[in-house]
């Protein structure tokens, strides 16, 4: 049970077997680990609507999001709440993104120089809605230690970006159990300093899967302040239309 074949074969029976030196040896693991957890909460395709709470010390609102997914590449977000917001979208296709203000009726190409700009002023940036296969494409994986939650294994993996990457972390941490859920997800700077942090809280089952229905995204340096996450609705149809994945699409899509 020393080599990471034979790891990767017995991964549920390694609840406390697994030690910190062994699973830094085994890179290969930690990074079928991730694209396992990936394809769990992406599919093949999934349809979803979301409630954004944005919480700041002096204020805060809340948006309705209804968003679809296609494979690693396409994705789609329009806001259907609340009426002052209805109607703004964003199309991401490859590594492109676009969005789209219906009070204009223009439509925007997001420049790279404004990736790590805030979606909607939240604590996500846009770099966050384009960058869902990097994380695969981008980075290395190691097997940094093993945690246990609610009766089952959690990995640890460190996430270090290729040379010459397009990327804008040193360093990401990702907690993922067993069942392939992703817990945790820790952003670091180029000089490896807590930026921000994704957690995932209440796993029940939605659209036929166990998943963390409740997502908070919290900045190292604004103690109380947050961008929250709650599901409402979540499915993985077999697939989408790529007609939905289009300029047409974000500017004609009805909310």
């Amino acid at each position: 049970m020393t080599t990471c074949r034979r790891r990767s074969a017995v991964i549920p029976l390694l609840f406390w077997l697994l030690s910190i030196p062994a699973a830094g040896n085994c890179g290969a693991d930690a990074a079928e680990i991730v694209r396992a957890s990936i394809d769990y909460y992406r599919g093949q395709a999934s349809a979803s609507t979301v409630e954004m709470t944005i919480h700041r010390r002096a204020w805060e609102r809340t948006l309705t999001i209804r968003g679809w997914t296609k494979g690693m590449k396409e994705s789609l977000f329009a806001i259907t709440a609340p009426p002052k917001d209805e109607g703004n979208a964003t199309l991401k296709r490859g590594n492109e993104m676009w969005t789209f203000n219906p009070k204009v009726h223009r439509t925007i190409k997001i420049p790279p120089s404004m990736m790590s700009q805030s979606w909607m002023g939240s604590d996500f940036s846009n770099n966050d809605l384009a960058k869902s296969d990097s994380i695969l494409e981008d980075y290395t994986h190691r097997l940094a230690g093993a945690e246990s939650h609610q009766g089952k294994t959690v990995f640890v993996i460190e996430s270090l970006p290729r040379p010459a990457a397009p990327v804008v972390w040193g360093k990401q941490l990702l907690r993922i159990r067993e069942d392939h859920i992703l817990l945790a997800e820790e952003f670091y700077d180029e000089d490896l300093r807590l930026v921000k942090s994704l957690t995932g809280s209440r796993i029940e089952m939605m659209g036929g899967r166990l998943f963390p229905t409740v997502w908070r995204m919290e900045k190292a340096d604004a103690a109380g302040e947050y961008t929250q996450l709650r599901y409402l609705e979540l499915s993985f149809p077999e697939d989408l239309p790529d007609s939905l994945f289009t300029l047409s699409s974000l500017k004609t899509l009805r909310r």
